[in-house]
This record gives C-alpha cells, structure tokens and sequence, in this order.
C-alpha cells in the first residue's frame, strides 16, 4: 500500500488560487480533499483546445448539474481567459467553489490577468518541510 505524505495545509470551503512548484503535489492534494470536484485538467491536450478556443464552456459545465459544488482548474496559467468566466460566476453569488492550480503566478501578472483581489485566497504549496516528511515515520 502507498503512503502519502500528509501536507500542512488547511482546507478552505471559499474558492482560492493554489500555487507552487510543478511536483509539490497540488494535485494529489486536490483529489484526497475534494474527490467530489469536478476536475479540468488543461495539461491534457483536448481539455486546453477546448477551453483555450471557448472559456465560456466553463459557465456550461458550472450550471448543467445543480449538485456540482467544487469546479478544480489545474494549471489556469494556461487559459487566463478561464479567469473572466470564473470571476463572473463567483460575482453571480452562485454558491460554488473554484479551485484553481498553477505553477507560475508570474506569468498570470506578466499577461495582465484579473487575479480577483479580495475574491480567492492564495495559497502556496513548496517543497515539503521536515515536519510533513516526520509524518512517514
């Protein structure tokens, strides 16, 4: 059996950024604390066209199920556009939570993008620290 290695992170039921590294686990940590979520993965090449040619498809997939509560959005870096849709329905009042992911807040500001001040909590996923690995002991 697989072990894995507890992060020192707490869970938030408002929507928020998730930044860090490529390889810190920010997916993983995702999918143990919100298996629930309904997940858009834009490294997977279909996903990005779709999305990268119309980022309105986000508001169509938040309002076809009425249940779907958590929407998580790996590396939103690079769809920035995905950032307006999302904006919008959280100014909606609709209820739902967004979870984005990336490994480059830079290049989101270097673009210009809207990062919603006051709207997402950010958070940064490092490197794990020694109290995280004494949890494999």
């Amino acid at each position: 059996m697989e072990k894995s290695i507890l992060r020192l992170i707490q869970v938030s039921k408002q929507s928020f950024f998730l930044f860090g590294p490529r390889g810190t686990g920010k997916t993983t940590w995702l999918k143990v604390n919100f298996p629930q979520a309904f997940f858009i993965d834009l490294l997977e090449a279909d996903t990005f066209r779709t999305y990268n040619a119309h980022p309105e498809r986000l508001r169509e997939v938040a309002f076809a199920d009425s249940r779907l509560k958590t929407i998580v959005i790996d590396e939103v870096q690079k769809v920035p556009e995905l950032l307006g849709e999302v904006h919008a329905s959280i100014e909606k009042k609709t209820g739902m939570q967004f979870i984005l992911t990336g490994s480059s807040i830079r290049k989101l500001k270097r673009g210009g993008t809207d990062l919603m001040a006051g709207r997402l909590l950010k958070y940064s996923l490092h490197p794990f620290m020694a109290a995280e690995l004494l949890t494999l002991a």
